[in-house]
């Protein structure tokens, strides 16, 4: 291990350039003390800071199927899915998956980065193979991981401003007379995980069906949130391909993407991340189906966690900040400079609030933000010591 310390001081600079500009992460632990509540440094602090947004981690369901599906099939599948990773289980859920979404076939992976970088790499790949290399269409504020996918299959993106549909729309325009070969793919997501805005997906699914592209939607921060009984903003409409996760709203782990039955045949053969990993274990497996059968039954719920979203709005915006496009559950307090940020969640924690500071380069240069991540978890109790812990912050910041 000596010989590895020659390379300190290259990772030494680097870590204090972050702490020099306020980028520098640290990890701190905690103890998840319930769905809406950690232990930090032997304090109880309100967690607004999880993707846990219907608080299904912490269900009995959940819990129950889980650990019912681990004493009768062990801890892991001990193999990748083609070779004998694959149980009756995988096949149940993906075919309680598929009801869900209003799909032919679904497909589970590991994550959903992993399912973001290697589905659409393997995607991108075919469409090159036949003839000219696609032409991808990006939001600019997509998440790392579809960046990722991109790169990964050696394409360039035509990035489009972010959520502008009529932009979009011109940039195919422009590239209509490119070779008629070239696929078109348009690559986004439903609900932005950072600014907690949504995209329009009737008037996506009609702008790729008049100029023949195939569609691609993130649907992450939506999926068992938005949509008839949680089944996604894309419900309902002409979507080709849908990816989304379970370690969110779903209250577990790991992602799946849902579409047509030959193209989930197809990534089976021909997606990296779902050939060469081992196939998700029977308690994840459990959690994933006991979630997908709850989640339809969650609408009461769904409308409190709009209600309470609504109501948090309507308080930053009444402390004379801001909460950008959101629209959804996901709610940033846009600060601007990532000490300020940094110097706002550590108000907020004084109060009881874990609310996380979000800084570049995860967010552009000078939006660095509170993330807001409201869950239905939450009781009137905690929404209004959110509220006043705003208030008081927003007093000191100013």
């Amino acid at each position: 291990m000596r010989f590895m310390a020659r390379f300190d001081p290259i990772f030494q600079t680097a870590l204090d350039h972050m702490a020099d500009t306020h980028t520098r992460r640290v990890l701190r632990p905690v103890r998840h003390a319930g769905a809406a509540t950690v232990i930090r440094d032997g304090r109880e602090l309100v967690n607004f800071s999880s993707n846990d947004y219907l608080g299904l981690s912490h269900h009995p369901a959940l819990r129950a199927r889980a650990a019912q599906w681990l004493q009768q099939d062990g801890t892991g599948a001990g193999a990748s899915r083609l070779v004998t990773g694959t149980t009756a289980r995988h096949m149940q859920v993906e075919a309680r998956l598929a009801a869900f979404k209003g799909c032919e076939a679904a497909m589970i992976l590991a994550s959903g980065w992993q399912a973001n970088a290697s589905v659409l790499a393997a995607l991108l790949r075919l469409a090159a193979e036949q003839g000219a290399p696609p032409l991808v269409f990006t939001d600019r504020l997509n998440h790392a991981s579809l960046h990722q996918g991109c790169m990964a299959a050696g394409v360039r993106q035509i990035r489009f401003r972010h959520n502008d549909l009529g932009h979009l729309d011109s940039l195919l325009e422009r590239h209509a007379g490119n070779d008629a070969r070239a696929m078109r793919v348009i690559v986004t997501e439903s609900v932005f995980s950072m600014d907690g805005d949504r995209t329009d997906i009737a008037q996506l699914g009609a702008l790729a069906r008049r100029h023949g592209a195939f569609t691609y939607v993130d649907e992450a921060h939506a999926t068992g949130v938005l949509g008839p009984q949680g089944r996604g903003l894309c419900a309902g409409h002409d979507i080709d391909l849908v990816m989304g996760t379970f370690s969110k709203a779903l209250g577990g782990f790991g992602a799946y993407v849902a579409g047509s039955r030959a193209l989930c045949d197809w990534l089976a053969n021909a997606c990296s991340g779902f050939v060469f990993t081992t196939a998700p274990p029977p308690a994840v497996l459990g959690a994933m189906d006991a979630a997908l059968e709850l989640a339809p039954t969650l609408d009461e719920a769904r409308a409190r966690l709009a209600r309470n979203a609504d109501h948090i709005r309507s308080v930053i915006h009444g402390c004379g900040l801001s909460s950008g496009p959101s629209t959804t559950q996901v709610i940033p307090i846009m600060i601007g400079e990532a000490a300020h940020a940094l110097s706002f969640a550590t108000r907020l924690e004084t109060h009881g609030v874990l609310a996380t500071a979000i800084r570049p380069p995860t967010v552009p240069p000078n939006g660095s933000r509170i993330r807001l991540a409201l869950s239905a978890a939450h009781t009137d109790g905690m929404i209004d010591r959110l509220a006043h812990a705003i208030t008081l912050a927003t007093r000191r910041h100013a």
